[in-house]
């Protein structure tokens, strides 16, 4: 080749290492090589974590923009630096044989500090910081930002760090690995870390052939698996996503990723070994086991960093249920109330119940926690809801009739019912709309308050759009704390009714069930 390659690079120490060293391994094939330093958006603001800027390629982006300019020839990075999707017109020519691939603590006088409730740690790392966090649950990490010289200073200074984590790759490149220093192996990195990647342009076939002389194929394709996780799961420096992936002597690809929340309290981790050639499906299969087992929950929340929440459930959710909002939605939820269940009289059941009240699964509990079904000689069993119907009739036994509100059952009860007289298992804060229109109709209710409900809400900062309730007094607690404003997303029409009292749009689910909820949540933000 007759021109002379231009290679772009930052212009910090270690970027200058990694580009001189693919500068040598040019010049060694026979191809005139130059250097030309660039400063990067990541080099020159020191005083934020990469993950508090809120872009990814931060560290790439301007050699990106001086390639498709002209103004170089091949670009030099970290490939653990580099966006999972690349710029249009750029591609990956070639990654180097990969270096050490740990994550190392750099640490002061000894390691006693580990076994001590209180340390300080110091890293810039999301991903780190989440692991150390997950292994070390009551120490304090602390940012760290500057070139790998400025955060060893940076840790001396600082009299009450403990230690500060670097990526062992960048310590020994630039031969200034401390004494004082150990190897994380625990501690999963960055996928691609310790790889250095040069792209060039897609369509500089000619610069591209050449660059494929110095590619490492193991690396490629374990960086390539890693990458393609990292990018299945959405994450890019922003994400405490960690990946290694490596072929052993028996050419098996071995892979493990992990997952975390950004305090390291939730954790989700894969394995897979798969055989040398077999490995196209590696990075999809672990991606969709972590997002399987929670894994978007927790991406969606790392992605609404601190948008402010719109919807809240009076009700706590599960990741499943959390997981199938629109995008739009930022939820929080809580249970409004506590349900503690009474102790009852066994004279209470004594003798057989010919018609019996149920409306709440917390009524089947309170009665469970007393008696054994075998003990629970209920004839007739009037229930609200198909849930509660359902639970009865698989712990305690068969439903006469169900209804999905409390007015329509009292009104069947009043016209179907045999006898003059029904035990009612409620609560203390029931509604009074069955035991009126019994007795309205000449039905004695014997009341049984099986279960205390207490309120329990806690107040909400900021305008919602909406809230969900699941009973009158989720709707009851919340306004004890909160304001009535936005939507009432209501599981049923009982829980509707409270609702109207307080809220002007009131919207009642299709199916009495939590997803249909979620889904009357989501038909508004469509």
């Amino acid at each position: 080749m007759s021109k002379i390659i231009r290679i772009g690079t930052r212009d910090s120490q270690l970027a200058m290492w990694q580009a001189k060293t693919v500068q040598s391994q040019l010049e060694h094939l026979g191809h005139k090589t130059v250097l030309v330093p660039v400063k990067s958006t990541g080099d020159l603001v020191l005083d934020k974590p990469l993950y508090e800027m809120g872009i990814t390629g931060v560290f790439t982006k301007t050699l990106d923009i001086a390639m498709l300019n002209g103004s170089i020839d091949i670009a030099v990075h970290s490939l653990k630096d580099v966006p999972t999707i690349l710029p249009k017109g750029i591609v990956q020519a070639a990654v180097l044989k990969r270096g050490n691939i740990n994550d190392t603590l750099v640490f002061k006088n000894n390691e006693e500090f580990l076994s001590a409730r209180d340390a300080v740690i110091a890293t810039g790392s999301l991903r780190r910081r989440a692991q150390w966090l997950n292994r070390y649950p009551t120490h304090t990490v602390v940012g760290l930002r500057g070139n790998v010289n400025r955060r060893l200073e940076k840790l001396e200074e600082n009299e009450d760090w403990n230690g500060a984590i670097f990526a062992a790759a960048g310590l020994g490149r630039l031969g200034i690995t401390p004494e004082n220093s150990i190897n994380l192996g625990w501690m999963i990195p960055a996928p691609a870390q310790g790889a250095v990647m040069i792209a060039a342009l897609e369509a500089d076939e000619e610069t591209r052939a050449i660059l494929s002389e110095i590619n490492d194929q193991t690396t490629q394709i374990c960086t390539s698996i890693e990458r393609e996780f990292l990018n299945r799961l959405e994450g890019g420096c922003t994400a405490p996503i960690g990946a290694i992936c490596y072929v052993n002597k028996a050419e098996e690809v071995n892979f493990k990723g992990i997952l975390l929340s950004k305090d390291g309290s939730k954790k989700i981790e894969v394995t897979k070994v798969v055989p040398l050639g077999k490995h196209d499906d590696v990075a999809k299969f672990c991606a969709e086991y972590i997002i399987g087992k929670g894994g978007k929950v927790l991406i969606d929340e790392l992605t609404q960093g601190d948008k402010i929440t719109n919807i809240y459930s009076t009700k706590k959710l599960t990741n499943d249920q959390v997981a199938k909002f629109h995008d739009d939605v930022v939820a929080q939820s809580n249970d409004a109330i506590k349900i503690n269940p009474n102790r009852l009289n066994k004279s209470i059941i004594r003798n057989e119940i010919e018609n019996v009240i149920i409306t709440s699964q917390n009524a089947v509990e309170a009665l469970l926690t007393n008696f054994s079904a075998v003990e629970l000689q209920f004839k007739n069993i009037y229930c609200v809801g198909r849930k509660t119907k359902r639970i009865v009739e698989k712990r305690i036994g068969k439903v006469k009739h169900y209804e999905q509100n409390a007015k329509a059952l009292a009104e069947h009860m009043v016209e179907y019912m045999d006898g003059t007289e029904a035990t009612y298992f409620c609560s203390n804060l029931r509604l009074d709309t069955i035991p009126d229109i019994l007795e309205e109709n000449n039905i004695k209710v014997n009341e049984v308050e099986a279960y205390e409900t207490k309120f329990d809400a806690e107040k909400v900062e900021g305008d919602l759009d909406g809230v969900m309730f699941y009973s009158p007094s989720t709707v009851q607690s919340f306004l004890k704390q909160n304001k009535a404003k936005g939507i009432a997303f209501c599981i049923g029409e009982t829980t509707a009714t409270e609702a109207r009292k307080y809220f002007e749009d009131v919207r009642v689910a299709k199916v009495p069930l939590v997803d249909s909820v979620v889904e009357l949540v989501n038909a508004f933000y469509e």
